[in-house]
């Protein structure tokens, strides 16, 4: 073994530490956010050579991820035989089966989790932004245009904690959250006062989705366990 090597020697004798995977997991895990507060500190011609190095690490990284995604695995299979007669046109061709790659498959079955549950959105006018949103100017000379306050109706959930008034992005009015909702049940041709448990889908954005504004032809998730169905 070459003189240097004195920390693989060690590790042939004696093994590591008992927490050594542990610590190595953790480590690796931690080892993102210090990379990010480095990258954030970073001026001039250092930041410039970062960022080209992540640039390049991010794009070998997609494409590995593409190269195991939405995948076919086509192979020639000279034993399959197939039945009956074959037309001329596909006499010259190799029997081929088709394998699909496992990512594929799990992809599949997620959709059709999700299908179940699945809500046709109608087409609806989008709104524009000004429309939806109020822009509110900070600051001691009402220089910093920042901050949206919505003018639509919204659903805001229990667990909801508000972050610092300065450091809020988006203000959502109390006077225009919904807890309830009327909603009429086709078949019994009745209208029900029901609890709103989550906005699923707002046909507009995702942005508005995640600020759980409600407008025309949005999905919405309430409580129907009183009603017994």
């Amino acid at each position: 073994m070459p003189q240097n090597e004195y920390i693989e020697e060690h590790t042939k004798r004696y093994g590591r530490r008992y927490d050594y995977v542990q610590r190595k997991r953790k480590r690796e895990a931690r080892a993102h956010h210090k990379n990010s507060q480095f990258a954030q500190n970073l001026r001039g011609l250092k930041a410039k050579l970062h960022n080209k190095k992540r640039y390049s690490e991010k794009a070998e990284m997609k494409k590995t991820i593409s190269m195991h995604d939405e995948r076919t695995n086509k192979h020639q299979n000279d034993d399959v035989v197939p039945k009956g007669a074959i037309p001329a046109y596909l006499l010259d061709r190799e029997g081929v089966s088709r394998a699909k790659v496992l990512s594929n498959t799990i992809k599949q079955k997620r959709k059709e989790k999700a299908g179940k549950w699945a809500v046709p959105l109608p087409k609806v006018r989008p709104i524009a932004d000004d429309e939806m949103f109020k822009v509110l100017r900070t600051g001691k000379r009402k220089r910093k245009a920042w901050k949206r306050m919505v003018t639509k109706v919204t659903f805001v959930g229990d667990s909801f904690t508000r972050k610092p008034p300065k450091y809020e992005r988006f203000i959502r009015p109390s006077g225009l959250r919904f807890k309830k909702a009327h909603v009429t049940h086709p078949e019994l041709q009745a209208t029900f006062y029901l609890e709103i448990i989550d906005v699923k889908k707002n046909p507009q954005s995702s942005l508005y989705t995640s600020l759980g504004v409600i407008t025309k032809g949005t999905v919405i998730e309430v409580n129907v366990s009183e009603l017994g169905l």
